[in-house]
Parts: structure tokens; sequence; C-alpha cells
């Protein structure tokens, strides 16, 4: 049988053919079921066979799929826009529906230049991020990220972008620091780039409140983010947070900015919004900005066809119904802890285990190959890539990276199961887990 797909990777064979879904397993055609660990990349978070988003999405098409939204709004985006603003952080009124996360990311700088534009700051331009984040394969997301892995083969294309240390405790908090001066350190190197390029010449800093594919579930030391805010508050600059991966309920609360205790100017959701049930994402904006460009030129010089998709909107507004009306934050909750206290007790002592990481059910495990210098393993041992084959052996889905530390070394492997999980499926989780590590270190 010919195969013309142009396939996400190409030298690896064939991949399994997944035919049907039930909860948070996935079934190949082979009838081999998977346990879905990481939820894709974060995305199923209720699992595989959601009867009310599936209804939602039926009533959708048979009243209509879609419509341009240059010519019509529709009923659903309408309703998803104003459920997103109840429920989203202090000072965000206004919602940019798109079609995924690299889309969200574009939508929020192309929308942080033009807000500058329109209030006569049009020397803003740069914009601050930190190394080892991830924000997309679009350029413009692509140029924000500080995986240098990722941009290495397009960095002709990419716009200039500064980037400072990202707040990775295990790797960069020094023996006499406590968790806030570490913090407090690495978020003051803000202050200095936005002083050496020129307070008045930058745009934007983002970051993602919990690191997420590129360094495994890294949340923040107490404190950082507080003073980040402190210091794009006393500079004018936009806080985008990029949510794609760690939002939606990922860690415990709807939003992962309200555990930080601050509201940002620009986030960006995705994955968890429409649960993978249709590509959707959204970029959240205060009024502020909003109003600005508004009042100026009147339109935002952006936009894609399936922004403001009726049917996605329809499937995200049931995921989103599902999230609050069944409480399954609490679960996200519950269910986390569980995971995080399973994996402490069956991987926290593992010689090549150095640290076990996250939030709610957003987790990650980093390998080393000596736990007491945090020494990776040397990349050319290709700990994720087995890792990833051994865990599909197992019928366990998960998420091994490779580049952990800088883009080349480290080894991690995310977990983001559905939030639907319970006892059993936590143990069967991390059985799988250990056993496919062990197979893979050997």
């Amino acid at each position: 049988m010919p195969n013309h797909l142009f396939a996400r990777v190409s030298n690896t064979g064939p991949l399994p053919v997944a035919v049907g879904g039930d909860g948070p397993y996935i079934i190949a055609s082979d009838g081999k079921r998977y346990l879905d660990g990481s939820g894709g990349a974060a995305v199923s978070c209720l699992g595989h066979s959601d009867e009310s988003v599936r209804a939602a999405i039926h009533a959708q098409i048979d009243s209509i799929a879609f419509a341009h939204t240059g010519f019509f709004t529709s009923e659903p985006a309408e309703a998803l826009a104003d459920r997103l603003i109840e429920l989203a952080p202090p000072g965000i009124g206004r919602v940019y529906l798109v079609s995924g996360g690299s889309e969200a990311v574009e939508t929020a700088l192309k929308m942080a230049r033009q807000y500058f534009l329109e209030i006569g700051q049009s020397e803003r331009r740069h914009v601050i991020a930190r190394r080892q984040s991830y924000h997309g394969n679009t350029l413009g997301a692509l140029a924000a990220g500080g995986n240098m892995a990722r941009r290495g083969q397009f960095a002709p294309l990419l716009i200039d972008t500064t980037h400072i240390s990202p707040c990775y405790a295990y790797r960069g908090q020094r023996d006499d620091e406590t968790f806030e001066a570490y913090g407090l350190r690495v978020a003051d190197e803000l202050e200095a780039q936005i002083l050496r390029l020129g307070p008045d010449s930058v745009m934007a800093f983002i970051a993602e409140p919990v690191v997420g594919a590129t360094a495994g579930a890294v949340p923040p030391v107490p404190g950082y983010f507080k003073r980040i805010r402190e210091i794009c508050d006393r500079h004018g600059v936009l806080l985008i947070l990029d949510e794609v991966m760690c939002g939606m309920g990922r860690t415990g609360t709807l939003f992962a900015s309200e555990q930080e205790g601050i509201s940002p100017d620009i986030v960006t959701i995705a994955k968890g919004l429409g649960a993978g049930y249709q590509p959707v994402g959204a970029t959240l904006c205060t009024d502020r900005i909003h109003d600005a460009i508004a009042k100026g030129s009147g339109s935002f010089q952006h936009g894609h066809t399936y922004i403001g998709h009726p049917t996605a909107a329809a499937a995200s507004l049931a995921v989103l119904e599902a999230i609050i009306g069944r409480d399954l934050l609490s679960n996200v909750r519950t269910m986390g802890d569980k995971l995080q206290s399973a994996l402490e007790a069956r991987l926290g002592q593992h010689p090549h285990v150095g640290d076990i990481r996250g939030r709610g059910l957003f987790r990650g495990v980093e390998f080393v190959a000596d736990r007491e210098s945090k020494t990776p393993f040397a990349p050319e041992k290709k700990v994720a890539a087995k890792l990833k084959k051994a865990a599909m052996a197992e019928g366990l889905i998960c998420y091994p990276m490779a580049g952990t530390i800088d883009g080349t070394s480290g080894d991690h492997v995310l977990l983001a199961p559905p939030f639907i999980i319970d006892d059993t499926h936590v143990d069967e989780l991390v059985g799988k887990l250990a056993a496919a590590i062990e197979t893979a270190l050997r």
C-alpha cells in the first residue's frame, strides 16, 4: 500500500494506527490499548471518548460548521469568549480565538507590537524570553522560544530575541541560596536585559508559568513571577504568559498564573482548551490593549481563515463546562499529588533519576548518569528515544525529550494524563513507566 503522508518523523518506521478511544486509552488497529500518560502533548485532558463534547460538535455541525469572521460572528464563539473572561485572571477582558498554540503566541507577539504602535511607542520592538523555553513552531513563536536545538536550522529566518536564564532550581540554584533568593536572582536578569537594550525599546517578556515540553514540567520558585510582574510594570513592558501547555486546569487551577498571584497582560491557551476534539487556541488580553487598537487604527492587522471557528468554539465551550461542571480541577489536584507520591515511591531512589517535579497532572522526571553530580547522559546514548520506544511497547504513551539542559544535553519524560484518571490509572502509569525506564537504561 503506497504511503503519501508526510510524517512528523520519517526514519522510524510505521506508527500504530489509532482507531478508537476509551477514556484515557487509545486503541490501535491491532487491538492494543495504550494508556495516554501524556495526553498526547498535554492535549487530551478529557480522554478520548467524552460524550458531551462529541454531542456539542455534532449539534454545531448540524447547525452551521463554519462562517468566516470577516463577515459573521457565531453564538458558540461569543459564548466561549464570555465564559473564558468570567474565569480569566483579573484584568483580562478580551478573547481572540485561533486554531492552535503556535498561532496563539504569534497573535500575542503581533498584538503587543500593534498596541505600542497605537499608543505612540513605535520604538518598542524587542522581545525577551528564557533559555530552554518553547513557544511554538511558527517563525515568530519559534524566535521567542529559547530551545537552541529547535531554533538552529531556522535561525536565519527568525527575528532577534534576547534570552535570560530559566527559573530551573534543580539546575540553577546555588547551595547557599534559598528558593526565594534564587528566584529573585534569575528574575532580576530581566531588568538587566531591559536596561541593556534600553527600557523604551522593549516590547514584551514571554514565559511559561510551568515550563513544559523542552524542560519537563519545571515550576517556578515562590516569588519569581511576582518580581517579574514588578519589573515589567516598572518599565512599561507587557507580560505575556504562555499557558498553551500548562493552562486550562493542567496544573490544578484553570489558569496556571493563579498560583503565582499575578495577572498577565496577554495569556495564550490551546491544547486543553479543545482537549483534542477540535484544533483551537486563544489569545486573551486586557481591555487596555484591545481598546488602544479599537480606538486607534480600528483593526488588528492579523488573522487566519479559521479564527473563531464555530465548531471548534462549540467543542471548547463543552470542554470548559466539563472541567468546571464536573469539578475536574479537584481531581487534577488529588490525582496529581498521588502521581507525584507514586513516582517518588517507585523512582525516587533510582540511581538515574535526578528530579521528579511539577504541579497537578503535569509532572516531569529528569534522568541523570550520576545523581550526586547531576551529570546528564551523553546525548549519543539517546535515552529519550529509547524510553519512548520502550514505553510504547509497554502500552504507555508518554512524552520523553532530549536536550533538557541546553537543547543538547539532558533527558526527561513529561507526564500529562487526562483529568479523568483514577487511582488504578496512576498505578498503571507508574508501573509501565518504571518498566520502560529499566529497558531504556540497560
